[in-house]
């Protein structure tokens, strides 16, 4: 029988896992690392040397504990003659465990078909986690938004979730039904969402120089389409990461994509751009950077096979380009005419302007 320790250990995730666990002697040690434990399947701490007593909780290998350590390929360990289970060699040694984010990751994977590899779940996990992450923060930052839609508190009825497609994006097929303004129920309804966890968003500007730095990469969405135009002008974005907050992805995006750091972040108004079928939430920024001629040129994963290149286009330009329609992707579109709103406020707050706004600006 295994010993549970460090996350494993936690009553969150053992309450998952092994509810049944009985409480053993603790180890002596230290544990180093475990911030994505839970989350990735490289995330677990490491035992060291120490004087710390780590609470152990001895437990029987059920279908679940195995399903589970299957999937995060998680192995027992001998230590001192038991087995102990919960360790591995952490890829990130920083501190930050989030043990409600490590349950509902648990909840999410013992959710799959078991008829699923459980490596072909693990190879899933990063995308799995951000989209775990984005529900938390979704419930988060919402729960006190002004009421829309039927006064019922009760107002859908999810029957099942079904996942017909999973690999690096997913498909969901909710079978539900919704409460309707009349006071009556719907029929059971069929709707397919296509999941890929929240983005941030952010579009560098350089308020001295007043110009801005845009992307071009090619996409497929457009491809699919038909689109004969399927390179377009965008800005730095990419997926929110569990673990990491929005405004941390805009920064890390933006060294990954364009190789320029971002200095300050203004959220412009974030927005979910097609919720009738799509899950995504986006997070849109405005980010201060020194783009000196220079900053502009190749950039991208090579582990994604990104092939991004940055352009320098003056303010102005990009505002007649977004009002002449030459801009045809929404995230950019709505930061080039915010930004066209807004640049006196953020210049006055950046203190890069006096106090009395120029004639005709709109109120913010």
């Amino acid at each position: 029988m295994p010993l549970l320790i460090g996350p494993l250990a936690h009553p969150l995730l053992r309450a998952r896992l092994a509810p049944q666990a009985i409480e053993a002697e603790p180890l002596q040690g230290r544990l180093i690392g475990g911030r994505m434990a839970g989350i990735a399947a490289d995330g677990w701490p490491r035992l060291a040397v120490g004087s710390d007593s780590l609470p152990l909780w001895q437990a029987d290998w059920t279908p679940t504990l195995r399903r589970y350590a299957a999937i995060f390929g998680l192995a027992p360990q001998r230590h001192e003659g038991r087995e102990v289970l919960g360790l591995g060699e952490p890829a990130e040694a920083a501190s930050g465990w989030q043990p409600e984010l490590a349950a509902a990751m648990a909840d999410r994977v013992l959710a799959l078909p078991w008829d699923q590899p459980a490596e072909a779940i693990r190879k899933r996990l990063p995308m799995i986690a951000s989209w775990v992450a984005s529900r938390q923060r979704a419930l988060a930052e919402t729960a006190g938004l002004p009421h829309v839609g039927p006064a019922a508190i009760d107002r859908t009825r999810i029957d099942s979730v079904e996942e017909p497609y999973a690999d690096y994006f997913s498909v969901e097929a909710i079978r539900l039904s919704q409460h309707r303004n009349d006071g009556g129920w719907t029929p059971p309804l069929l709707r397919a969402v296509f999941v890929s966890g929240d983005a941030t968003v952010v579009l560098p500007w350089d308020p001295l120089r007043d110009r801005v730095m845009l992307i071009d990469q090619l996409r497929a969405g457009p491809l699919a389409r038909g689109d004969a135009q399927p390179w377009l002008y965008e800005t730095v974005a990419g997926r929110v990461d569990a673990g990491e907050t929005p405004e941390q992805a805009a920064r890390r995006e933006a060294v990954e994509e364009t190789g320029i750091a971002v200095t300050r972040l203004f959220p412009a108004p974030h927005n979910y751009p097609s919720p009738g079928a799509v899950a995504e939430y986006l997070y849109l920024y405005v980010g201060i950077a020194d783009l000196p001629d220079d900053s502009a040129g190749l950039g991208g994963l090579a582990a994604e096979d990104e092939d991004i290149r940055s352009h320098l286009i003056p303010r102005a330009e990009l505002t007649r380009m977004a009002l002449a329609g030459e801009i045809r992707n929404g995230p950019l579109l709505n930061l080039a005419l915010w930004l066209e709103l807004r640049r006196h406020e953020i210049r006055r707050e950046l203190g890069l302007e006096a106090e009395t706004a120029p004639a005709g600006l709109p109120p913010s």
